[in-house]
């Protein structure tokens, strides 16, 4: 059984209940954790604003700098101990897992050199004044990790909030929470004093919504639905306290007849299948000049028939999804498709040693997607690909710009001038030329527009929405 991390404590929750851990490779109940409730997220508060006002203020940014190292260098030193924990808890191929691993140890040491880099400035004024600003964290930060990438969306987050000197109270996803205990244990080890990191497993009505309004959290960041975004808003409304937001998409990728495609090809795969398609920034549609749209869909299709899906252990292209009701999510859209005559190019293949009781979803590729349809419109989260044609670039625009959404957009063309057109119509919060996440860097801003959310996070600017800043003016004569 999992605990509660509180002020470097393994702590049971208040509420005497669990909820059951489940492997998503064959559906069984191996663990359980706290169902925590608002009293185990008060405590975790209380803990957190001791430890900023005891301990981890008084702190110089350079010695917060050397400790952020020490986990980076602790978290790498169990990286196949935390890959098989992310495995088990997920369903994520191993070669995924172990990609994560490594990426939450990078933004440690991202932002472990980062710390003592956050400067204020002077401002030129009036004669007799002088004039500074200088950058103050929040103080308690509070965190809500979704389950798709429990470890990455912690180290970008977590990670920024304590570079920029606050402490952090975590709720991760009910899905997907053993990594995540395991990690803040592993920083209790390397020196970081009680109620730095605090983790509080629950469900999002009863903790996370607690999370949201309790009065001692002074900056909340989450990842998840525009629909539960909206929800920690209003509560975080209440009492005026800022949020970062990130909140999926509907990405674009814009192959225009001269890409090259044998380029484009594996990353277009690529961005649909990794971690089953359950990914904010996936490439859900691939939006393709009419004149290569036949010979486009024929190479696309042949590669998504090769793709094998099965237990994360086996290492294939593909591993389950989450639970059964995102399975039954995917496949909802999959039959609303079918039934609007929408057109399946192709699909991959689960394998004979996949148990029944695993949460699997073959790729699938559709083709001629009307824009308006919801398997267009809405995030599936699950592997499939939108295929729909476009006859120039202001139709290419139109289509990439025709949702909700605005996170991640992609342009494949050899011509520089369109790939800068490209770059400043779209309305996205990244947009990746002739590739496609340019390997995910922690260096790189990340946020959306629209219902992708606002804030940005990952690289230097996500400390700048981790605190506040105060201008001093000085009378001196």
């Amino acid at each position: 059984m999992q605990f509660n991390f509180i002020a470097n404590t393994s702590v049971p929750s208040s509420s005497g209940q669990t909820i059951a851990v489940v492997d998503p490779s064959d559906g069984q109940v191996y663990d359980e954790i706290q169902r925590s409730n608002a009293s185990d997220i008060d405590q975790a508060v209380r803990a957190a604003r001791l430890g900023f006002d005891s301990a981890w203020s008084k702190l110089g940014a350079a010695e917060r700098g050397r400790l952020l190292m020490r986990l980076s260098q602790k978290i790498t030193e169990h990286a196949q101990e935390l890959s098989a924990i992310e495995q088990r808890d997920c369903g994520k191929p191993t070669k995924q897992a172990n990609a994560d691993a490594s990426a939450l140890a990078r933004y440690f040491e991202f932002y472990a050199g980062a710390c003592d880099k956050l400067h204020g400035e002077t401002i030129p004024y009036l004669d007799g004044y002088s004039v500074l600003t200088w950058r103050e964290p929040h103080g308690v930060t509070g965190h809500i990790v979704p389950w798709n990438y429990p470890m990455q969306i912690f180290g970008r987050c977590v990670g920024g909030a304590l570079a920029a000197g606050n402490v952090c109270v975590v709720k991760p996803a009910e899905d997907a929470c053993l990594s995540l205990l395991r990690v803040a244990q592993l920083a209790a080890e390397v020196g970081f004093p009680a109620g730095v990191i605090n983790i509080v497993t629950g469900y999002g009505h009863e903790v996370g919504d607690a999370l949201a309004r309790h009065p001692g959290i002074d900056h909340i960041s989450f990842t998840g639905s525009p629909t539960v975004g909206t929800l920690i808003q209003q509560a975080a409304a209440e009492r005026h306290c800022p949020v970062t937001l990130e909140l999926g998409g509907k990405s674009p990728q814009i192959v225009f007849a001269d890409a090259d495609l044998d380029a484009a090809i594996p990353a277009i795969i690529n961005a649909i299948v990794q971690n089953a398609g359950q990914t904010c920034s996936a490439g859900s549609r691939v939006l393709i000049e009419q004149a290569i749209y036949e010979p486009l869909l024929k190479r696309l299709g042949e590669a998504f028939q090769k793709l094998r899906v099965g237990p994360a252990t086996l290492d294939l292209d593909v591993g389950p999804l989450i639970r059964q009701s995102q399975k039954q999510r995917v496949q909802q859209f999959l039959r609303e498709a079918e039934q609007a005559n929408i057109g399946t190019v192709a699909q991959g293949q689960v394998v004979d040693a996949a148990p029944a009781s695993g949460f699997y979803q073959a790729p699938t590729l559709l083709r001629d997607v009307p824009v308006t349809h919801r398997v267009a419109q809405e995030e599936v989260f699950g592997p499939v690909l939108c295929a729909m044609a476009f006859r120039d670039e202001a139709h290419a625009v139109e289509l990439a710009n025709a949702t909700q959404f605005g996170l991640v957009a992609g342009v494949w063309t050899t011509d520089g001038s369109r790939q800068f057109r490209m770059a400043r119509r779209l309305r996205s919060g990244q947009v990746f030329i002739n590739n496609y996440g340019a390997g995910g860097g922690v260096e790189l801003p990340f946020g959306g527009v629209k219902s992708s959310g606002h804030g940005r996070e990952k690289g230097f600017e996500a400390l700048y929405g981790f605190t506040t800043l105060k201008t001093v003016a000085i009378k001196h004569g």
